[in-house]
């Protein structure tokens, strides 16, 4: 096996679609979006006989508490294949030498594999230990949208079902869709409003835009604006890739007693079947046992679209560096003041 990098977005991109267990955060586009964050990237490809079989986006993260390099969700390959272990030790010796020039003092990984003994293994055997915090979703609620809307309806929960049904035979209430990049503004002023009642630090509006911009060109993107009475009380933001869509980044106000956001997600459900996609991503949820987690609420209104969990292994780090040590005490302080 060896280790090249990819350059070509075809190359990427259909390797990607064969596979199932992706996010789009393999995607071609988030490591673009990483580049217009000013973050050096390298996009890696496992090969075995010059056949590509398994692919890495790694991103230089240089943060105060200290420089790594991060895998996010990945790397891609065959679920279950037997080199599995063997892909991840040709992956992380490349690692390893691009943290070593790049002055990084850990690596880290969050993976895209099932959360099961076998593979919590072949991250311990190599060194790696849980990491304090996750980046990115550990547990996600994820709905197959193969079958038809009726169905889909049926397989709600009854209240979810009935506000659906209620917010479509209510002509005050309105979902637009858009593409427009002057929309974010919308977003922008609910969403730090959603911020400030859930205790949370918003993504900034700049942070907001270059995603725009880096999905939008390939119609990736969609911001929804929920409407009571004219005015946006819910907006989310989805983004739809290869087959699967993906709820992005929600907001709403809370002083409003409309379901505006059931049909929000209703309306992204059905925009992901009209493009052919095989699966909706609710994104993160808490963990069921957690009911004074800050996503409690949340996941609720997530798993009432029907569904099931999906845990991934949790975000692994690999020390490099004696200082690593600082760094997962100082996020360890962080997650419990956040109460995740």
């Amino acid at each position: 096996m060896e280790i090249k990098e990819i350059n070509n977005k075809d190359v990427w991109e259909r390797f990607l679609l064969g596979y199932s267990e992706k996010t789009f955060l393999d995607s071609w586009n988030w490591g673009e979006f990483q580049k217009k964050q000013e973050e050096k990237i390298w996009r890696l490809g496992v090969y075995d006989n010059n056949q590509l079989i398994s692919i890495a986006l790694a991103i230089k993260v240089s943060a105060r508490r200290g420089t790594f390099l991060f895998v996010p969700h990945g790397p891609v390959s065959e679920q279950g294949a037997k080199n599995n272990e063997q892909v991840l030790r040709v992956l992380i010796n490349e690692l390893k030498e691009i943290a070593k020039k790049e002055k990084a003092k850990f690596i880290r990984i969050a993976p895209i594999c099932e959360r099961n003994e076998k593979n919590k293994k072949i991250f311990k055997d190599l060194g790696f230990k849980n990491a304090p915090i996750h980046m990115h979703p550990e547990l996600t609620w994820e709905l197959v949208i193969t079958s038809s809307e009726e169905d889909l309806l049926r397989g709600m929960r009854k209240t979810t079902r009935y506000l659906i049904k209620q917010a479509v035979n209510n002509k005050d209430i309105e979902i637009v869709k858009s593409r427009n990049i002057d929309d974010l503004k919308e977003f922008s002023n609910i969403y730090k409003k959603t911020a400030d009642r859930h205790n949370f630090i918003p993504f900034p509006k700049d942070y907001l835009e270059k995603q725009f911009l880096c999905f939008n060109p390939d119609n990736q993107i969609v911001i929804y604006l929920g409407k009571y009475k004219r005015k946006v009380i819910s907006s989310a933001i989805m983004v739809y890739w290869q087959d699967i869509g993906f709820y992005h980044h929600g907001a709403s106000l809370s002083n409003y007693n409309v379901p505006v956001s059931y049909l929000t997600q209703w309306e992204a459900i059905k925009e992901a079947q009209a493009r052919g996609c095989r699966k909706y991503n609710f994104w993160g949820i808490a963990p069921n046992d957690n009911k004074n987690h800050p996503w409690a609420g949340l996941s609720l209104f997530k798993k009432g679209f029907g569904g099931y969990q999906k845990d991934y292994v949790v975000t692994q780090d690999l020390p490099l560096s004696s200082s690593y040590y600082l760094t997962y005490i100082i996020e360890r302080i962080r997650k419990f003041r956040r109460r995740l």
